[in-house]
């Protein structure tokens, strides 16, 4: 795993104030529990919010300032997290494998003094080998479903492809609940959401960076792979730009209706372009940290039913991957622009032995909302759209995904 991480740290590079870091695309837990026949009685034993991201900023368990209400949950769910990328902490550099999520704003990775089973599959910060590490002394929870996560704070100088950051605030987890954290392929996580996401562990990452002036414009960007095919760019974040080689078409603003997610407002979700959800309108969630789209329970079953999803024991629906060619669209309404996502989208395909099965890519959860139902758009449909966040205008841009390999690509950058 080491020489992996070595060589994807090697790819970083910047072009025109752009700094490039690739991602992988690796097997998500469910897919690693359903290929060791695991997945059903892990389910049954979990309660559902262990995957509904779920996530409170909190101090441990019977600290008076606990805070587990309503207006501390975020949304966190790595069950089916797939794009990774790498990153270094510390003197001399120590890497580690991070989900890079818009659905959170906080840095953590595993500590060296974690005592639990996940830690010791993951690497582990180990801040008395480095020589510019400061002890923070605060502590932190995170709040998953059965248990908490739990750390202690730190800074340190971080590195993201060739970028330095200074003295930046993270957590070291200590304690890790749960089997999903065992089956990650990721170390931690590295958020890239607004300020308010993140009022117990300090200033986000791109914060950071941006405070430092370490990037030309306060922009950062995502490309998600389809492919599978050999040589094929799996991803890339892209902080400080967009590159036009990975998109084709005009790009469409959304501006950010709260400014703590990178929360839009969604027109409407059509299926076959006659039945519509959010008839007067909903607010949506542009989420790299999660893979599925996501929406209200009621909308959910009655889109399952409209594109032939069958319902299994735990949950998840089933389509018939030789019926795909004949299955309604999904379109996306976003700021009078339609998404349009076919079955080959919005299906999850997946091999147990030598049997193919497809999942519907779409989950149900009644996320807390103010006003409008509120959804979460992921990496179903982020593969198929390129993704600008611009923090400068407090606006997200998508764009339709050019999914070729780089050797077809002109190098083009849009500054």
């Amino acid at each position: 795993m080491r020489w992996m991480v070595l060589a994807l740290l090697c790819c970083a590079w910047t072009a025109h104030g752009v700094i490039r870091i690739p991602l992988r695309r690796m097997l998500s837990v469910r897919t690693q529990l359903r290929a060791t026949h695991r997945l059903e009685d892990f389910m049954r034993d979990h309660q559902p919010d262990v995957f509904n991201r779920r996530y409170a900023q909190c101090y441990p368990p019977g600290t008076p300032s606990l805070r587990l209400d309503k207006s501390s949950e975020r949304l966190y769910n790595f069950m089916d997290a797939q794009y990774y990328g790498v990153i270094s902490l510390g003197t001399p550099e120590q890497n580690f494998t991070v989900v890079f999520d818009t659905g959170s704003a906080d840095l953590w990775v595993p500590s060296s003094y974690c005592v639990s089973e996940a830690c010791g599959m993951h690497h582990k910060f180990k801040a008395f080998e480095s020589s510019t590490f400061n002890h923070d002394g605060r502590m932190f929870g995170i709040h998953y479903g059965k248990g908490h996560m739990l750390g202690i704070m730190g800074r340190d100088v971080l590195k993201i492809g060739p970028v330095t950051v200074l003295n930046q605030e993270f957590g070291e987890s200590v304690y890790e609940p749960g089997f999903v954290f065992v089956m990650a392929k990721f170390d931690g996580v590295l958020g890239l959401g607004y300020p308010s996401l993140a009022e117990e562990l300090g200033n986000p990452v791109f914060d950071s960076i941006m405070n430092q002036k370490a990037v030309d414009q306060p922009i950062f960007s995502f490309y998600l792979s389809k492919s599978k095919r050999s040589g094929d760019p799996e991803g890339e974040l892209l902080l400080g730009g967009m590159d036009e080689a990975l998109y084709s078409g005009p790009i469409n603003w959304n501006p950010v209706t709260l400014k703590s997610y990178w929360q839009i407002q969604m027109a409407s979700l059509q299926v076959q372009g006659a039945s519509s959800f959010c008839p007067r309108g909903c607010q949506a969630i542009i989420d790299t940290g999660t893979s599925l789209i996501i929406g209200p329970t009621h909308d959910i079953l009655t889109l399952q039913q409209l594109i032939g999803a069958t319902p299994t024991s735990i949950g998840e629906y089933l389509i018939d991957c030789a019926r795909l060619s004949s299955l309604p669209q999904v379109t996306i309404v976003l700021n009078g622009v339609e998404y349009v996502l076919t079955a080959e989208s919005y299906v999850r395909r997946e091999l147990m032995g030598d049997r193919e099965i497809c999942f519907s890519g779409f989950q149900a959860d009644d996320l807390p909302s103010s006003v409008d139902p509120l959804w979460i758009l992921g990496d179903v449909f982020l593969s198929e759209f390129y993704s600008i966040y611009d923090r400068g205008q407090d606006r997200v841009g998508f764009a339709k995904a050019r999914h070729t390999s780089y050797t077809e690509m002109d190098g083009g950058m849009d500054r």
